[in-house]
């Protein structure tokens, strides 16, 4: 396969833990010949985001490309042996188990999320097919790695978007810190606090809709599955281009390009004419484990600066965002700051 010079200009490496290189979904599109149909049609994502059955299931390149840095965790596998550890993470992540560090403290009879991987990790042989200690810790540390980068790296991203876009717009930098010293006053946030937070949630979910984490989410036909009388052949790769279905004007308004918080004032159903076309999180059964936990932390991160400090956006700013494993300001966001 030949090439195009422009687009292999805009490659990108990244070096990601320990040394692993994992090449970008731009250097995947140009050189593997992989079948893939790629929609943005609403009624067909909806379809898609509403189907539970796994055949949808992770493309093969995230346990074979990227399986030095992801190996065989949640992020990558399918069948029994995604199913067994969506079964051991996503409760240890959802709304109930969500907890600020002086609650879990003193719930020290609870079992948290590496005990819980490590407990998972001794019925783990069924699935990889070997009985031995290796299987075990290749369990461990391949679920580990998944954890840290898909906790890690999205949240942090998204805080950093929500910071430039809260600068950028001062009236709702002015209703969303008013709100936080409302409920928290001085204390520090507790679970009751965020979630009373309607100004701060709004906020972040229209970050989230303009700055999705992921440039696309994507998903192999595992067998042949037919869409709005589409036949998809096993093996084919379905590709939704996040942003600009998050963007469409017929979905979100003559606004969609534009930071408007206030339409997510009655949830995501009243902000858009297909809710399952706002997917920062996934679609279907394969759907971010972690997104209760990424929320938490994307509002205590929101409060604890908010009410703290003041900031606006440095006139050395460049706002240009950059497709890489995730949706990143390619120049950093740098902020001028004060005491609130």
């Amino acid at each position: 396969m030949e090439a195009n010079p422009i687009l292999m200009a805009k490659i990108t490496v990244s070096v990601v833990i320990g040394g692993f290189i994992v090449l970008l979904m731009l250097l995947y599109n140009l050189l593997v010949l992989k079948p893939k149909l790629q929609r943005q049609d609403p009624e067909m994502v909806k379809k898609i985001s509403l189907c539970t059955s796994l055949s949808p299931g992770k493309p093969s390149y995230l346990s074979k490309d990227r399986g030095p840095l992801l190996g065989q965790g949640i992020l990558s596998s399918n069948g029994p042996i995604w199913a067994h550890q969506r079964k051991i993470i996503a409760p240890e992540l959802y709304t109930d188990k969500v907890k600020v560090v002086k609650q879990r403290t003193e719930a020290s009879y609870e079992k948290d999320l590496l005990q819980m991987v490590h407990e998972g990790a001794k019925s783990c042989n069924d699935y990889y097919g070997l009985s031995t200690d290796s299987s075990r810790d290749k369990f461990i540390v391949d679920n580990c790695k998944n954890i840290y980068f898909a906790g890690h790296e999205t949240t942090a991203i998204t805080a950093t978007w929500s910071l430039m876009l809260l600068a950028a717009h001062p009236e709702w930098q002015a209703r969303a810190r008013a709100e936080v010293l409302e409920v928290c006053g001085d204390s520090p946030p507790d679970a009751n606090m965020l979630r009373n937070m309607k100004t701060l949630t709004m906020v972040i979910q229209e970050t989230l809709r303009l700055y999705p984490p992921a440039a696309f989410v994507i998903r192999a036909a595992l067998e042949d599955i037919t869409f709005k009388d589409i036949m998809i052949s096993k093996g084919m790769n379905i590709q939704i281009p996040v942003p600009i279905l998050q963007q469409q004007c017929d979905l979100w308004g003559p606004d969609a390009h534009k930071f408007n918080p206030e339409r997510f004032a009655h949830g995501i159903v009243g902000a858009c004419k297909t809710p399952q076309a706002y997917m920062p999180f996934g679609v279907g059964p394969h759907v971010c484990a972690g997104q209760h936990f990424a929320m938490t932390e994307l509002k205590v991160i929101s409060t604890l600066i908010l009410s703290k400090f003041c900031f606006s956006l440095s006139p050395g700013y460049q706002h240009s965002p950059a497709f890489r494993l995730v949706i990143v300001p390619e120049h950093g966001v740098t902020l001028r700051v004060r005491t609130a």
